[in-house]
Parts: C-alpha cells; sequence; structure tokens
C-alpha cells in the first residue's frame, strides 16, 4: 500500500466514526435479545408463503406488469437519453451542450418516486404513471452514460465519411454508433436490471405492477402473500440479472 492509501484509511475511518456518532446510532437495541426475539417472531409469519391458485393468478399478472414497465420504460429512456446525448456531448456547440447537460441533470437528481407521484396526480393509478416515471429519471441516466460514450469514441471514421461527402447522420449512424452501440446497450441492460427494483418499489405509490401487490398485503398484515410476491421479486431480478449478463458477454 502507497504512502496516500495509508493517509486515506484514518480520514475514512474518521469519517465513518463522526457519521455514527452524528446519527446516534443505537447497536446495542438492533443487537438485543428483545429485538432479535421480536425479529425472529415477525419473520416468521412471512412463512410459508401463499400458494393459493387465485393469489398465484394475480402474482403472475403483477410479474409481467412490473417486467413490462421496466421494459418499456428502459427502451424509451434509451432512445430519448441517445436523442439528448448527441447535443450533451457537444456535436451542436456550446449552447445546445449546456442546454442538454442542464435537462439530463435535472431529470437525473429528480428521485423516480418523485416522478412517480406526480404522474400518479397526472395520469391516475395504474402502470402507465410507473411507466412513465422509470423512463423521465432513467433518460438523465442513460443520457449521460451515452454522452460520455459519444465523447470519448473515436472521430476518424466519421470524419473520413464526411470527406468524403457523406452527410452528417449518415457520418453519425455509420461512422459513430456502431463504436460505440455496444457499450451503449450494455449500459441500458444494466439500467433494465435496476428498472426491475424500482417498479416494484413504484407500486408503493399506486404505480402497479409486483410493488402494488407487496403494498396492498402488507397493509392488509397479509404476510403470507407478502413473502409470495418478495419471492416473485427476487425471481424476475435474478432471470434479468443472468440474461443481461448473457447478452453483455455475447457483446464483448
Amino acid at each position: 500500500m502507497n504512502a496516500r492509501g495509508v493517509l486515506i484509511l484514518p480520514v475514512l475511518a474518521a469519517l465513518l466514526w463522526m457519521s455514527a456518532a452524528y446519527l446516534r446510532l443505537d447497536t446495542e437495541g438492533l443487537f438485543s435479545m428483545e429485538a432479535l426475539v421480536a425479529f425472529g417472531a415477525y419473520v416468521a409469519q412471512f412463512f410459508p408463503p401463499d400458494s393459493s391458485g387465485p393469489f398465484l393468478v394475480k402474482l403472475w399478472s403483477g410479474t409481467l406488469e412490473t417486467l413490462a414497465i421496466s421494459a418499456l420504460a428502459t427502451v424509451l429512456a434509451a432512445i430519448a437519453g441517445l436523442l439528448i446525448a448527441v447535443p450533451a456531448a457537444g456535436r451542436f456547440g456550446l449552447a445546445p451542450r449546456l442546454a442538454a447537460r442542464f435537462l439530463l441533470n435535472a431529470l437525473r437528481s429528480v428521485p423516480e418516486l418523485v416522478f412517480a407521484a406526480l404522474m400518479v396526480i397526472a395520469a391516475g393509478l395504474g402502470p402507465f404513471p410507473g411507466t412513465l416515471a422509470l423512463a423521465l429519471h432513467t433518460t438523465g441516466v442513460l443520457g449521460r452514460l451515452f454522452a460520455e460514450a459519444l465523447e470519448n469514441a473515436p472521430r476518424e471514421p466519421a470524419s473520413a465519411l464526411l470527406n468524403a461527402g457523406s452527410p452528417r447522420i449518415v457520418a453519425f449512424f455509420y461512422g459513430t454508433l456502431p463504436n460505440i452501440l455496444p457499450q451503449c446497450v450494455a449500459y441500458a441492460l444494466y439500467r433494465w436490471e435496476i428498472n426491475i427494483r424500482m417498479a416494484a418499489v413504484l407500486g408503493f405509490v399506486g404505480a402497479g405492477g409486483l410493488g402494488q401487490m407487496l403494498h396492498v398485503s402488507l397493509s392488509l398484515f397479509q404476510q403470507p402473500q407478502s413473502c409470495a410476491v418478495i419471492l416473485a421479486m427476487l425471481a424476475i431480478v435474478m432471470f434479468v440479472d443472468e440474461s443481461s449478463a448473457l447478452l453483455r458477454r455475447r457483446l464483448a
């Protein structure tokens, strides 16, 4: 370990200690016998998970809805993010670059739950506001990543096409986009994994999917149903994680 690392470790340890002291974390109460007994008794109420036929039908419908919300939101965000990333990478001058980066920062700084609350007010309950909320926030995230990929992309292929008389749009699609497309697809797939989780969370504000089912079951103290919903969330997250990892490996 170099000298810089030796100096950084005490600083990080001091920051962690000051953060814990400021937050007044009650670690003794967390790991007390009473807390552990209460926690174990509550967790035991979730088992066995509800496996009744009518509920499994609803669970399957909620799982498909969550997958559809996350997939559609990611595709919309990838398209919008790429469109905004072109001026954000400075391809149209300084003023469009600053405006596009401000828009991306604004979209990225607003949490998905805030967007979801606003969209529920505007569009009502259901999967539509959840899709819009995820798409807006994800546009800011993917747009920033796509802009960085464009900035780091080699300019020689596009310049060669421009020198040969090709229009700028043709030079972009054939000279620049193929170089960044695998990286952009990898970013979008990784963001889809995150949106799967967020689509479930957005259900707590009425945006549909498994999150709304979990919110309802927890509110009604139906812990076995809640356990089944959580297991469904785990299953789709694992499925999407493995599928996207396989696609990323093939792209690489």
